[in-house]
């Protein structure tokens, strides 16, 4: 049996984010063959609908307002319903971003949805769909089949894999109009700090420090090294809390959970709470002075050694093969 699966793009500064594309992955395993929509919200977001149909989609629909130009749960949720109205789904897929983990659980239970939240992975397809989570900060897994009602999970980024970008394919853009009303907040204006580099929830390859890079500074070689990788930095909640870094850095029970395909750790203990933050990622390489730091029982690899010689050595190594290739 074929379903109806309408999937949540998330855009930021003008761009869809790469969850989105992998929500559409997630989509077409529980399709069965049925119908992907697309679903964009904003006040301007007609200029990136075309790209969810690239990666899949075989339709788009908008909802646009002045009230939508910055996220609120209340006005998001009023546009999203205001779609599934008109839709009249099967499933839904969200990406279990900030946005996501926010706006699912308040639509789930104006649907009266059971909601299946942070999926790492789907076996199976259509109504037979399996979908696998992480539980007690990944110590062990979940899977999770849903008998009845409608179909409602989240994705955690870079876990399924997204569609292959196919730019001749194009499909219907529509729009539905909400009234965004009664809103008992409403976001005048974004400040964020200036990052540089890539966004630390979808990359590939993230750089993390703890303690053991004893200053701000300490972080220098390791956001060269990331920088040289094509990847983001990250902190334990250690090196955070010393102020060495800001806490938009954290990554840990208490701070963003990344499953990158490569995670270097530099300086880093490996409490228990920042393993469950990263424990899940593809391969793990630990560098620490302690031969008996916990990290090491998580690392695919480990580097005995003080991060201030590793790191320059790793840096030189790279360039090198760089140079060769």
């Amino acid at each position: 049996m074929s379903n109806k699966v309408i999937v949540l793009g998330e855009v930021r500064d003008g761009a869809l984010r790469n969850v989105s594309f992998e929500a559409i992955g997630a989509a077409k395993t529980v399709a069965g063959g049925g119908e992907i929509v697309g679903v964009l919200i904003g006040d301007d977001v007609q200029g990136v609908a075309q790209e969810m149909s690239a990666y899949g989609a075989d339709r788009v629909v908008t909802v646009e307002h002045p009230h939508l130009k910055h996220y609120t749960s209340d006005g998001f949720g009023q546009a999203f319903m205001a779609v599934h109205e008109q839709e009249q789904p099967d499933v839904i897929v969200f990406g279990h971003t900030a946005q996501g983990k926010d706006l699912s659980p308040k639509i789930a239970a104006k649907l009266q949805s059971g909601l299946v939240s942070d999926v790492t992975e789907i076996e199976g397809e259509g109504e037979d769909a399996i979908f696998i989570r992480p539980i007690y900060s990944g110590k062990a897994f979940e899977k999770v089949k849903i008998n009845e009602g409608p179909v409602f999970f989240t994705i955690r980024p870079n876990n399924i894999a997204s569609p292959e970008k196919d730019d001749s394919r194009s499909g219907d853009v529509s729009s539905v109009s909400a009234d965004i009303q009664n809103l008992r907040s409403v976001v005048k204006d974004v400040v964020t700090k200036a990052t540089d580099g890539v966004d630390m929830s979808e990359a590939k390859v993230i750089v993390a420090g703890g303690r053991g890079v004893k200053g701000p500074e300490g972080f220098e070689p390791l956001k060269d090294l990331a920088d040289l990788l094509g990847g983001a930095i990250g902190a334990s909640r250690g090196a955070c809390d010393a102020d060495y870094c800001d806490y938009s850095l954290q990554i840990g029970q208490t701070g963003k959970v990344v499953t990158p395909d490569l995670y270097i750790a530099a300086g880093i203990s490996g409490a228990i709470q920042h393993l469950a933050g990263m424990s899940n990622s593809k391969v793990i390489v630990a560098i620490n002075k302690d031969p008996e730091a916990n990290i090491f029982k998580v690392a695919d690899y480990g580097i005995v050694g003080d991060l201030f010689e590793v790191v320059p050595m790793m840096i030189e190594e790279i360039k090198k093969t760089k140079v060769n290739a």
